[in-house]
Order: C-alpha cells, then structure tokens, then sequence
C-alpha cells in the first residue's frame, strides 16, 4: 500500500477516534470527509485516493456492535476480576489489542472485543484462588464472524490474569488445527511455531512478537501438517505453577487426546483418591466449534426415576476432554460455536464417576451481537415482513438457482452430473461428456469478473476464493477439480489466445454476464465501500484475474491453509474444491463465489457450510451464491429460525435466566430439530408444549389427493360449527382500544368453539411430515383440557387480496396470497413432494380474538421489554409488531386458544389455471402456560435419517 495513504489515513484516524469519543461512539460520513479533506491540505500527498480514504475510514469508525447477552448460574463462583483487574499487568492484551489496530479493526470492534473478554474473564475461575473450582461456559457467535479472534483476545487475558495451561480444541482436520495454530502464532504466541524456520536456538518473531518480543510463551505444537502433539514431545514442556505459560493446539482426535493425557497424567503434582492430580495449574480449554466432535452421541442409561446412571461409556473424544479437565483441581472449559443446538441438548446431569461432568455449559451461554459489516443468513437471505416473530430484512440479490446439476430436483434423486443421492463412485458427467454444467460454468466466469472488477477497484494483493462444495467423497472430487481446472483453462486461452472457431466469443460471454448480472446488482447492492465500475475499466484485467486463479482441492491437509499465509503479500486467487472438510471452521479468506449442492437439513449443518458468510468489506456486491432453490428455501427458515432463538435468549436474559433454562427451552420447541438427531439422545423422545407459541404449516403437499383432503376436512369443519349452532361472524372487528380497532375484511370467525370439535378437525388433518404436527398439536390441547385450559377456541378464516373462491359453507371468501420460496421448473413438479412459504400467518392476525383489556396488557409487556433493550435508542422505545407477538400470546387467557385458517390462492404451485381450490394453511396460537402439561414425541431416527442428511 502507498506509504503516504497509510500516513494521511493515521493522521486522520486519530482525529476522528477523538471526535468519535466526543460524540459518544457516533459518527456521519461529513465528518469523516472534513478530516480527510483537512489533513488532505496539509502537503502533497501523491498517490492517495481520497474517495477510497473516505470509504475505509467509514467502514472503520461508522459501525457498530451490538452488546453481548448472557445467561449465568454463578452457583459456586466467587466474583474476582472487578477487584483484581487494577492489580494485573495486561501486558499479553495490549499487545494483541495494538495488533488488531495496526490490521485496521475498527474501534467499536476493538472496544467490543475488550469488554466482551472482561466479561467471560470474570465468569471463568479466578487462577490465584486456592482450592477446587470448575467452569464450563459456552461463546455462541455467528458463522464465519470472527471467533477465532475472540478466544485469542480471552487467551491473552487469561494468562495474563495467572492461567498457565492453555488447550485449545481445534476441529477434527490437520488444516484447520493448522490455521487455528498459525493465527495463534501471530494473536498470543508472537512467533513462527515452525521449527524449521529455526535459528539460532528461536523462531523468528511475528504478529504480536513484532510489537513485544519479551513475551514468549511455549508451545508444544505447532504449525505444520504434522505439528499436532505427540507423545515424543513428553519431555519438552513443563507444566508447574511457576513456569511460563504453554499452548497446546490440537484435534479433536481420540489418539492424540490420549497421548497427550498420558504425559498431564506422568507430569500430575498430586492424587486424589488414587489416581494422578494436577494441583495449582489453572487449566483453560479452548473448545472450537463445541459442536462438533465434542457432544457425547452415545446414549446415557437412565434408571427408574429417569436419573442418568454414573456408570456408561460416552464416545471416545467426549470422554478424554473430560478427562483432562477432571484431571485439574483447577479449570475452566469455554465452548465456542455459531451453531449451539447440539450443546444445548447435552444432559446438564450426567456425571460420570471417572470422567465427570459432561460438557454442558452450565456456568453460563453468553450470545454475540454480530457488527452492523457483517453478513449473515437474514442479511443474504432476507426475512419476509411475514415472519412477524422478528424483524424483517430484506435480503441481498446474490444467490443464484440451480437446477442442472441433476436431472430432477427430487430429493432421491441419482442421475446427472452430481445427483443428491451418489457414492464415492460416481462419475460426473453433463449430457453424457466429462465436463461441469452450464451453471458451474457460469459461476467460474463470475469468480473470474469478480477478481477483474476488484482488480480495477485497486484492491490488488487481496485473496479471492471460490469454493466448490457439491459432494463428501473425496474420489469424485478429483474428478470435480479436474473438470474445473479444464473449464478454467479453456476461458483462460481463449482470453490469451483468441477463440478461434468458438462461439460466442468468451469476452461477449462475459460481458453478457455483466451487463444481465453484475450491472444491475452492483447498483441494486450500492454500498458505499464499493467503487462502481464499468465494463471498460474491468475489461483490460480479464486475462489477469483468469491467468492468476489456481484450482486446488481442500482435502483436510494443513498445506492448503499455509498457501495462504505465504501468499500473504501478493494474495492468493483460488478456487477451493471439498466436501466435509471446507464445511467447518475453515476459513477461505476473500471467499467471494460459492458453488453449494449439499442437501443436509439440519439447521446446524447448513449454518456451519455456508463459508459465504462473514465480512466482505469493498465487495459485498461481487459476491455470488449458485445453489438450489430447496437450499434457498432452507437457508431463509434458518435465518428465521436463528433470529428466534435469538431474540428468546435474549429475553431469557432480561428476566435472569440459566443455561439451563435455555436448554429446556429448546429442547421443547415443536418445530425446530435443529441438529442431527445422533446428537439429541436425549431428545429422541422430546417432551414438548406448545404453551406461548404459534405452530403453523409452512411446508406442504403437492400431492393433490392430500390436498384435497385437507380441503374437504375444512368444509366439514365448518359444516359441524354450523350443525352445533355456533354463529359465524363476517368481517370481524377487534375490540377497540384508543379509538382505534381493526377490522378483518372478508374474514369468517367462530368463537366458543368447544375443544373437542377442533381436535377432531386437527386428527384429521394432514399436514407434509416436515410440517407441523396436528396430531400432536391435539394431544396437547386434550391434555391441558384436563387443566381447565384451552377449553375454548376461537376459529377464524382469513381472507387476502387473491382469487375469488365460493366453494366454503358460508359464501365466498378471496385467498390469501403468499410468497413461494424454492422455484422448481415446471417439468420436474411431478418430481418434487413439497413447496414452502416462509410464514403463513401474521402478528396482527393473532390479534384477531383479544378484547381491549388484553390488548393493552400485550402492548403494556412489549413496551416494558423493548426499555430494557440498551441498544435501542430512546426515542424509538414503541413496541414493533415483532415484539407485540409474543406478549399477545402472554395476555391471552389460559382458557382460549386461537386457530387461524389462511385459504392460500395455489396459482403457480400445484394446480393449473384459474379455477383451482386454495391450499389449507393453518397457525395455531396458543397463550403463555408455564404449568403446562408436555406431550411425548418420539422421532424416528431412520425417517431424519433419510429426509435431512445426505447419504451415499
């Protein structure tokens, strides 16, 4: 970079932290610009682009960071850190802090982190207290969002706070144990951990070592392939309370975890009732996506009353990480994950006699903000006004459908070039030749434009990935790469050479490419970080951005992750081909376009493949996401589903509650089996209520006998509603409340419909297994019948602005109309067993039934909940809609429960032309009951097996 752009841009940030400081954290662009522009005429300053200053600097000091939330049980802890922080020297912390300034954290990043890490600090056990204590916490923070960053800051301030063994768990492959290490060689080491670039007995200092060199803690381990620890290395460290502070970085591997247990053991200062036991060497284990490899899969033996028995055998790398902390007198866990659902359905009592306590975090969950530059599943995918639990967003027009990789989109399907269902046997081919489809063609040619175009920004020695992620075998990714390598190749001469006798020529490709596609989203996106450029300032970087892109495989090797590193000045141009081991933890820096097949449907899977999430600072315009449209469909449940959990945790923290709290919570979600069900054991019979939620159809049939059924079960409910003499009400109004009501145009609704007419009605209904249950939604209702509770239901058909339709008992209704999501092509239809919606029922429709009383209460809640929110700014304290939903539910009589009927217009889905029936969509309300009887939902593990997990 120009020196005289890193000097003005010096010079100006530190006068806009001052006067950040002065406006209390906010700053306008017209303050940014009067900086700049005034150090601008202090000299000659050749070579500095004002327009990109002004752009960096915004993107530094403009955003901002949300406040973390946390659930604690302090239970045994003893408050330290508030009276012992004057006392530490943060001497490894203020090396790590400065480093992240030099790299150009912004401030509001970095004062984030630093507080964030004050309050984990304090939750972990003090290191100068006597005696035995044990933590277990968990860090939730967002895909792709910088986690790694954040347990490197908690690493330094734990050491330097007296913690003197430091385990970090770093995923389950050598490349990301690699990358783990190599950034903690430049966040707490301050070394190459490298041996062969030894010299002179040390390696050469780098990152934090570059700004303190007389800080030098060991490390056993280190960055290459095989630098994970082993037990030749048994001599090589110490671990006594006065000596230096030591890292161990390692897989989550049973072999190695054992070898490494067995030297802690020999080296152990003490027992305690016979076995080894190390005394006064605070341990701090690090667990990197908590997730994964850690949780005990294997069941737990329950005795009469349903206690865990102390006696059983967990998996192997569950049980030696338990080991190792059981082996401390003094020790704190912190599991890190964006995706906690597996850790939360731990059992948080099961102690086994040997290995202690299992890992459930029940110290405390602390959940990240993410920073307003980052991008997630709600800002890629977007969350429909609909979805009314939670805000709407719209989201980013970036991700393109796919529909040529396989013949059919069905789920089952096993021919074309990668099918869903494949072994590690299968040959990819495209209409029968040994090439990529047109599709992967097209997103190569986006990566290759993407490169161009940042070229012509001047982002020149950035890395810029593209990941390829269609397939878990690792024998047909080397047909995959070779495939690629040949498309890459060809583009690359035609651009070098000419086309010859192809047509059309590859630079009408392109720029058909540009004008149909990046045109249009570079203007739709508009950030303000990215430059808009034009066809003929990108058109002369073509050949450049081709000729510079290498295609390599990402197979677990910790070789892929040093390229990188090496590649650190001039920066490295890949496409990445994997399967599993791109999936987790793995980092492809500059990642810009992904090309994404994978058919898992649990919530935490997909959430942790999407690599595509994250920062894209200067680029978020270029980036591209081809997959298909089920996984569209898919990703935007889980921004909804996500964003819910959430928004429930952080309630949960407002009104005091534990990690155990949260657990139960979700572990009787009615809808949400958000992990695999291997690791829900303890869920495999999940005991659920429905009390203070709404359970709706948001997936449903094609199949027209179903729906027909459906149909007819509707029209016989309400033929019995008029047999029982229960008046019908047109056009309902809500009781008015501040001169205002609401009137439901068009709308039916019974109300006093006795609960077992509906639970006939629910029996009878037939919802798509990936759906809601309403037989289990009945058995909820009859149970808490025998309470006194949901006696009475109110019953109310909506109408939209769709079609006209007078096939109902009571006159003609007009259909409502909602959004499909996942557009399958109209010759694979018959193929495909689903269509989806996102949310089929609104906030204000919940709104339907309540009196003026109720309403107020509602709103009086959502008032009082939304004060307690300190991000939100004073005069914006009114409730939203979002918020409104769930205390409705809260104010709603226990007695009532409401089900709302939505008759949806089919048009363009399962039937054809004008005349077809709507499609019965349902949402059942029900109130608030924290006495509420649970129902039993067994769920069968081959029936997910199959629906949500890809098999060979």
């Amino acid at each position: 970079m120009n020196s005289n752009y890193e000097i003005v841009r010096s010079m100006a940030s530190m006068m806009l932290q001052k006067k950040r400081e002065e406006a209390q954290g906010q700053l306008q662009r017209e303050a940014i610009t009067q900086q700049v522009d005034l150090v601008l005429s202090m000299g000659t300053w050749d070579g500095v682009d004002r327009e990109s200053l002004i752009r960096e600097l915004e993107t530094m000091l403009v955003q901002t960071v949300g406040i973390a939330r946390t659930l604690e049980d302090s239970t045994g802890h003893v408050p330290w850190l508030a009276e012992a922080r004057a006392g530490i020297e943060w001497r490894y912390w203020s090396r790590y802090k400065q480093m992240l300034q030099q790299k150009g954290w912004s401030p509001a990043s970095v004062e984030s982190l630093e507080r964030l890490t004050n309050e984990t600090l304090a939750r972990l056990g003090n290191p100068k207290r006597d005696g035995e204590w044990d933590r277990r916490g968990m860090v939730v923070g967002h895909v792709q969002s910088g986690k790694t960053a954040n347990y490197t800051g908690l690493i330094c301030k734990a050491v330097d706070a007296g913690y003197k063994l430091i385990v970090v768990l770093a995923g389950l492959t050598n490349s990301l144990r690699s990358q783990t290490q190599v950034r903690l060689d430049e966040g707490f080491l301050g070394y190459n951990s490298d041996p062969t670039q030894e010299h002179d007995g040390a390696t050469p200092p780098i990152g934090v070592g570059l700004i303190d060199r007389s800080l030098r803690p060991d490390t056993n381990t280190h960055r290459l392939e095989k630098g994970d620890f082993k037990k030749a290395n048994a001599d090589h460290f110490n671990i006594h309370p006065g000596n230096n502070a030591l890292l161990f970085v390692v897989k989550k591997n049973g072999s190695v975890l054992k070898n490494l247990l067995a030297v802690l053991r020999r080296k152990a200062n003490n027992e305690l009732n016979g076995r080894p036991y190390v005394t006064n060497v605070p341990l701090l284990v690090i667990d990197d996506e908590a997730d994964h490899g850690s949780v005990n899969t294997k069941e737990v033996p329950l005795d009469d009353q349903g206690v865990p028995q102390k006696d059983y055998d967990p998996t192997i790398t569950n049980q030696r990480i338990r080991e190792l902390l059981h082996l401390f007198q003094q020790s704190s866990y912190v599991g890190y994950t964006a995706t906690p659902f597996a850790n939360i359905f731990i059992h948080d009592s099961a102690p086994h006699e040997r290995y202690g306590d299992d890992l459930f975090p029940r110290s405390f969950i602390t959940n990240l903000k993410a920073p307003s530059n980052y991008y997630g599943p709600r800002e890629i995918f977007g969350i429909d006004d609909r979805d009314a639990d939670i805000d709407g967003a719209e989201g980013l027009p970036i991700t393109r459908e796919v529909d040529d990789h396989a013949d059919s989109l069905d789920f089952d399907e096993r021919e074309g070039w990668m099918p869903p269902r494949h072994t590690r046997h299968h040959e990819p081919s495209y209409n029968g030749r040994d090439e990529v489809p047109p599709s992967l063609r097209k997103a190569i040619l986006s990566f290759i434009l993407t490169r161009a175009v940042r070229l012509a920004r001047g982002q020149v020695g950035q890395h810029n990935s593209m990941l390829v992620h269609v397939t878990r075998f690792v024998d047909v990714q080397h047909i995959v790469c070779r495939q690629v390598e040949a498309a890459l190749a060809s583009v690359t001469n035609r651009l070098k050479y000419g086309d010859g006798d192809a047509t059309p020529r590859i630079t009408d490709e392109l720029f058909g490419l540009w004008t149909s596609d990046y045109e249009t989203t570079m203007s739709a996106i508009d950030d303000e970080s990215c430059d808009l450029v034009t066809w003929e300032e990108v058109e002369p970087f073509l050949l450049q951005s081709a000729a510079s892109i290498q295609v390599r495989e990402f197979n677990g090797s910790a070789r892929d992750v040093i390229d990188y590193e090496t590649h650190r000045e001039t920066g490295l141009n890949v496409i990445a081909i994997g399967g599993d081991k791109l999936a987790r933890g793995l980092t492809l820096e500059g990642l810009s376009v992904s090309y994404f097949l994978r058919s898992s449907k649990m919530y935490d899977t997909l959430m942790q493949m999407g690599r595509w999430f994250g920062y894209r600072p200067g680029y978020i315009d270029l980036c591209r996401l081809y997959t298909t449209p089920d996984l569209i469909e898919w990703f935007g449940h889980i921004a909804v589903a996500n964003d819910e959990l959430r928004r429930e945790f952080d309630h949960m923290a407002n009104v005091g509650g534990t990690p155990k709290d949260y657990g139960l919570k979700v572990r009787s979600h009615p809808q949400l089996l958000v992990t695999s069900q291997v690791k829900m054991r303890h869920g495999t019979r999940l005991d659920i209520s429905f009390a203070g939620k709404v359970s709706e159809t948001t997936v449903f049939h094609r199949d027209e006998d179903k729906l027909q059924a459906n149909m007819a079960a509707t029209v016989s409910l309400i033929r019995k509603l008029k047999e029982s003499g229960i008046p019908i009400e047109r056009n309902p109004v809500r009781d008015r409340l501040h001169g205002r009501g609401h009137k439901w145009t068009g709308a039916a609704a019974w109300k006093d419909v006795p609960a077992d007419i509906l639970c006939e009605y629910l029996n009878g209904f037939l919802p798509h297994p990936r759906s809601i249950n309403t037989r289990l939604i009945a058995e909820f209702i009859e149970r808490q019948n025998s309470r006194g509770c949901l006696t009475s239901w109110t019953l109310a058909m909506l109408s939209g602005d769709g079609r006209a339709f007078d096939g109902f008992p009571f006159g003609e209704i007009s259909m409502v109309q909602r959004k499909w999501h996942g557009r399958i092509p109209e010759d694979q239809q018959e193929n495909h067993d689903s269509f989806v919606i996102r949310r089929v029922g609104s906030a204000r429709d919940e709104a339907l039934d309540l009196n003026s009383a109720e309403y107020q209460r509602a709103f009086q809640m959502a008032y009082d909940a939304r004060l307690l929110d300190e991000e939100i700014p004073e005069e914006d304290k009114r409730p939203k809609t979002s918020q409104m939903r769930t205390e409705m539910r809260k104010a709603r009589p226990k007695s009532r429960g409401l089900l709302l009927i939505y008759p949806i217009d089919p048009k363009g889905r399962s039937r054809e032309g004008e005349n077809g029936a709507p499609i019965i969509g349902m949402a059942a309300c029900f109130p608030e009951d924290p006495n509420a009887i649970e129902v039993s939902f067994e769920v069968n593990n081959v029936y997910w097996s199959q629906e949500y997990e890809t098999s060979d």
